[in-house]
């Protein structure tokens, strides 16, 4: 039985995203570097309503990056496909969204909250908060390229603890014709330490019409129920404490699954091991490996097990540890 069966949440707190009417109000956001496919496949099965695939340049995209590949790869059972692009061009977020490998995907979601050196110095991810006229731009380029996809936004309470402009934005997007925005409580300054700032997401919760969705410090269903109580949000978004974690969602919505971690892992390692060489999906394997071993005991061995290894046999022979453990 799927784990998101029978939740009163699920029923009372369905979520409508444009034409897409979710299961319930629990979100997978793009974590880059985790929320592969098998990570989302994992991520529905417990009972997330919406997943999203890794941020994927609009600009690599459109010139046919190699990596693009595997990151636009997905899987029959994910419930929703939905693509994240960033970029700060019009003309490159358009020609991405009518690109055929982005046809299949039925939610486009625009990054402007990523807060690496790298993007935000391309005047990309969160650099676009301080930049709202481009920034419309952007939303309504990949408003007139979905057709009738609907497109979301992703973004921080603002650029710095001066900047702090989150509603303002979200405004914006509105008038762009978006249809739901992610707001992290956090501001690009503070990446992800601190606290995130439950009251902007209240904030922006009161500026908007459309619906928004909460992201940050949720990693229980106690954080889960007071989010949505103190910021009156439509969703929450939970990230970091779904990596390695992807029952988590099953948890948010009061139940308590069994869960065999090393069964976890050999069938993440197999879903991404359809889309990559085997070389690629063992390394990609080692981060998912670290955050499956986060507060197990004996995990600091199975850990550098992990990190040891070098084929499909190693990776299988630590998840059977894993289990061991379970």
């Amino acid at each position: 039985m799927r784990a998101n069966k029978h939740r009163a949440m699920a029923s009372e707190r369905g979520l409508k995203i444009g034409n897409l009417i979710l299961d319930n109000d629990l979100v997978m956001p793009a974590v880059a570097g985790y929320s592969d496919v098998g990570q989302r496949v994992l991520a529905y099965r417990y009972g997330a309503a919406l997943a999203h695939t890794e941020m994927i340049s609009a600009k690599g995209l459109v010139y046919g990056s190699d990596n693009t590949a595997a990151l636009l790869a997905t899987d029959p059972r994910e419930k929703i496909l939905a693509v994240q692009l960033f970029g700060s061009e019009p003309e490159f977020i358009a020609k991405a969204v009518k690109h055929p490998a982005v046809k299949k995907f039925e939610l486009i979601d625009l990054n402007f909250g990523c807060p690496v050196p790298k993007i935000v110095r391309n005047g990309e991810g969160s650099a676009l908060m301080r930049d709202p006229v481009r920034l419309k731009e952007v939303v309504a380029a990949a408003v007139e390229s979905a057709g009738d996809r609907p497109v979301t936004a992703k973004i921080r309470a603002g650029f710095s603890g001066e900047e702090r402009n989150a509603p303002e934005i979200a405004a914006v997007i509105e008038s762009a014709g978006a249809a739901a925005v992610t707001v992290h409580g956090r501001t690009r300054d503070m990446y992800y330490s601190g606290k995130s700032d439950r009251g902007i997401i209240k904030r922006v919760k009161e500026s908007v019409s459309i619906p928004v969705i909460a992201n940050g410090d949720v990693t229980d269903r106690d954080s889960y129920l007071r989010t949505l109580e103190e910021t009156g949000a439509d969703g929450v978004a939970v990230a970091r404490a779904a990596m390695g974690r992807p029952y988590i969602f099953a948890e948010l919505g009061g139940e308590t699954p069994l869960i065999d971690r090393g069964a976890l892992i050999k069938e993440h390692f197999e879903i991404i091991s359809a889309v990559m060489p085997e070389k690629v999906a063992v390394n990609c394997m080692k981060k998912h490996i670290a955050a499956y071993a986060y507060g197990l005991r004996g995990g600091k061995e199975l850990k550098l097990k992990a990190f040891a290894a070098t084929s499909a046999e190693d990776i299988y022979g630590v998840a059977e540890d894993f289990s061991r453990l379970s």
